[in-house]
């Protein structure tokens, strides 16, 4: 097996991102929640996932936005970044291009009225439905919450049951408490 020099791999995987040859870049970032697989386009962040199968992430990547997936990891600094002060404290909303993909209109309109939630503050499925222009879609916005392709920087952890109570995330309850407790959330 003939193994490519470090140096080299590293040159290639900055000339390929350069020169704009690649769909999609990532990485695997190290976080208070555990590890978060970062993935961006051209177009903006288009991926965030909890405890991140790489292989089964980059073959999901690949189907949605296109074969040339690549691990860059300088490419997803400044998202890096920006999630970095967002756990320190220092960073309320996020400054992030956001690409997302094929998504049906409503999905789209649901993860926009879902950007507007404040940090530190809480909505229901039923009220984010309403937001979205249907009120009686509540169920149809909680499977979009457990889909939702970028966590934390589209806040579904800001989302709660009718009755205030932590229901369903797709990176677990326990991360949803704490991703709501570093916002000191009413819950």
């Amino acid at each position: 097996m003939n193994v490519v020099p470090e140096a080299l791999d590293h040159r290639f995987r900055e000339a390929a991102a350069a020169l704009g040859l690649l769909d999609v870049l990532y990485d695997v970032a190290d976080t208070p929640v555990g590890p978060l697989l970062l993935a961006i386009t051209e177009r903006g962040l288009c991926r965030i996932s909890f405890d991140p199968e790489p292989e089964r992430e980059t073959e999901s990547l690949a189907r949605e936005f296109g074969v040339r997936v690549l691990r860059e990891p300088r490419s997803v600094d400044p998202v890096r970044r920006e999630l970095d002060e967002y756990f320190e404290g220092r960073r309320r909303s996020f400054d992030l291009e956001i690409d997302l993909g094929p998504r049906s209109a409503f999905t789209r309109l649901v993860l926009d009225e879902l950007a507007r939630v404040p940090y530190g503050d809480v909505t229901t499925y039923g009220s984010l439905a309403a937001r979205a222009g249907n009120p009686r879609a509540a169920r149809a916005v909680g499977t979009i919450m457990n889909r939702n392709p970028i966590p934390i920087v589209l806040p579904c952890h800001r989302v709660v049951g009718s009755t205030g109570n932590l229901v369903g995330y797709g990176g677990g309850l326990h991360r949803k408490r704490l991703l709501l407790d570093l916002e000191e959330a009413p819950v």
